[in-house]
Order: C-alpha cells, then structure tokens, then sequence
C-alpha cells in the first residue's frame, strides 16, 4: 500500500459534482456521464494501492476519468459502419434475410456534390487552422490530416 492517503468515504461528497459536470459537459448525456463517474470511481478503488500521492485525489479521478470518456468514444465509434443483419423467417418472401448492409451507400462512389461538399469542408477546416497558433494547428495536422491520408493509401 502506498504512503499516500487518500480517503474513497469523501469522494462522492468532495468530487461527484465535479467529475459528473467534467464529464457531461464532454458526453453531451447525462445518463452516461453518471455511468462513467461511477465507473470512475469504481477504478478508482480496484487502483488506489497505485496512488503515488504525486497529483491531488482530484487530479488522480480526473485522469482516470479522462480514460473512461476516451474508451466511451472508442466503443460507440468501434461499433460505428458495422452491418447489421435482420433476419426474416416467414415464407412471404424468396431471400432467407433481409442484409441492411447491401443498403449502404458504396463510399468510393463519389458524386459531384459529395466532392463539392468535401471541397468546401476541406476549405473551412484550413481556414479554421490558419487561425489556430501554429503548435496547436500542426498537432491538428499530424493527428488528423496526416494520419488520415497514410491510412487511405
């Protein structure tokens, strides 16, 4: 057990609100931004032999917090082009299912206003970066417009 003392009988009364009003503000949803403090807190006690006492308990849930909404995002945008699959097992129809993924939209296939909405997107996004101080715009750049483009090729 470490040195440092940190006391889980105070959370709720000491941080609840500030991690509830961190995180809604960051999920936009107040059912999941509960979920995710309680999940919080629940790390928070499976890892408190972990707390090195070299950040305030506050700042420690916070990090921890911070973890949460970032696997939060990682879950619903994993689950985001997945097929899926209705099954119909009445005789009214010849097919055996009903696959909505024969329903999306092929993405290679470009029309005219998809390229001119792509334009215009591509314009404010360099727009918006040309007003960015250079450091932050060049993090942007790297994490997303770099990235991107290695991965497309």
């Amino acid at each position: 057990m470490s040195n440092h003392q940190i006391n889980p009988n105070k959370w709720i009364d000491l941080y609840s609100d500030y991690l509830y009003n961190y995180t809604v503000a960051r999920v936009n949803d107040k059912v999941i931004a509960q979920d995710l403090v309680q999940d919080t807190f629940l790390a928070a006690l499976k890892s408190m032999k972990n707390f090195k006492g070299e950040a305030s308990e506050r700042t420690w849930l916070i990090s921890i917090l911070k973890r949460k909404i970032i696997d939060y995002y990682r879950k619903i945008n994993s689950n985001k082009g997945k097929a899926e699959v209705r099954i119909s097992y009445n005789n009214e129809n010849e097919t055996e299912g009903d696959w909505l993924e024969e329903r999306v939209a092929d993405p290679f296939d470009k029309t005219a206003e998809d390229t001119m909405q792509n334009t215009e997107l591509g314009d404010a996004i360099f727009n918006c970066l040309s007003k960015l101080p250079e450091k932050q715009a060049e993090v942007f750049r790297m994490k997303t417009i770099v990235t991107h483009t290695k991965n497309s090729s």
